[in-house]
């Protein structure tokens, strides 16, 4: 954004010398006297639409729209299957009121089946589509409150063994990261937030965009097939209670 203003800021001096030139092109002294602001402020503003067109970066002036290309997906709530502690209820550990969807679990709850090693979790798995193959992404938009840490709020599952998963968003005091190593947004406590996810297959390569703005990529972890899930999973130095909310989830595709 920076950028963008110094370079505007430069074609602004560039009409104002442009102006200036012309004015002195005149021979009488009268016109150099009284008329240069006039033509100078004239010169702007016939130039001032080409300067904006013309600047390279100007387009990112303004958030990009991932989905671009892709087709949206058929998905309701019959499609969405919830993990959650095996000796509960879904309702104990899920919501779903006013189109927004309510998940959240405590550092003490069991995990999803009983002998699992895995960590307490409250997630919303979209694996009606499992996919093998192609460019397919994840849209929804999130909602994490302030306290909950050392979560997992969504992932792209399957990979190459050992690893489970290619991809996961995490949460660490109010952080938003790629795993515990990048962080992609600083503040993310108490907002709603877009996400994007696009996994390309066959490219191996995973990029992530949050409320339209690109932030990271990265490559993937192999595996034989992948779906997406949102929710709360509890990672290290994970917050007694953990709590997400998401509305809007889609699944898209990249036409062949």
């Amino acid at each position: 954004m920076v950028h963008d203003w110094q370079h505007f800021q430069i074609s602004l001096g560039t009409a104002a010398l442009v102006g200036k030139s012309l004015m002195d092109a005149g021979d009488g002294s009268l016109h150099r006297q009284f008329l240069p602001n006039t033509i100078s402020k004239l010169t702007l503003f016939l130039l001032l639409p080409l300067i904006l067109t013309s600047t390279p970066s100007s387009s990112s002036l303004w958030p990009s729209d991932p989905t671009f290309g892709f087709e949206e997906l058929p998905l309701n709530q019959s499609n969405l299957h919830i993990q959650k502690p095996y000796d509960l209820p879904v309702s104990d550990r899920y919501s779903f009121i006013d189109g927004v969807h309510k998940l959240w679990v405590y550092s003490t709850d069991h995990p999803l089946s009983k002998g699992s090693p895995t960590r307490p979790r409250s997630e919303i798995m979209l694996n009606q589509y499992i996919y093998y193959s192609g460019v397919w992404q994840f849209e929804a938009y999130g909602y994490v409150p302030c306290g909950t840490s050392g979560v997992c709020i969504t992932q792209v599952f399957g990979a190459q063994f050992p690893r489970n998963t290619t991809l996961m968003l995490r949460v660490y005091n109010g952080s938003l990261y790629y795993y515990h190593g990048t962080v992609l947004v600083p503040n993310i406590y108490d907002r709603w937030f877009r996400v994007n996810i696009i996994h390309d297959v066959t490219a191996s390569n995973l990029k992530v965009y949050i409320d339209g703005e690109y932030k990271f990529e990265t490559i993937g972890y192999g595996g034989t097939f992948h779906y997406f899930k949102c929710g709360v999973y509890a990672q290290d130095n994970a917050s007694y209670y953990m709590e997400s909310c998401w509305k809007g989830i889609r699944v898209l595709k990249k036409g062949d």
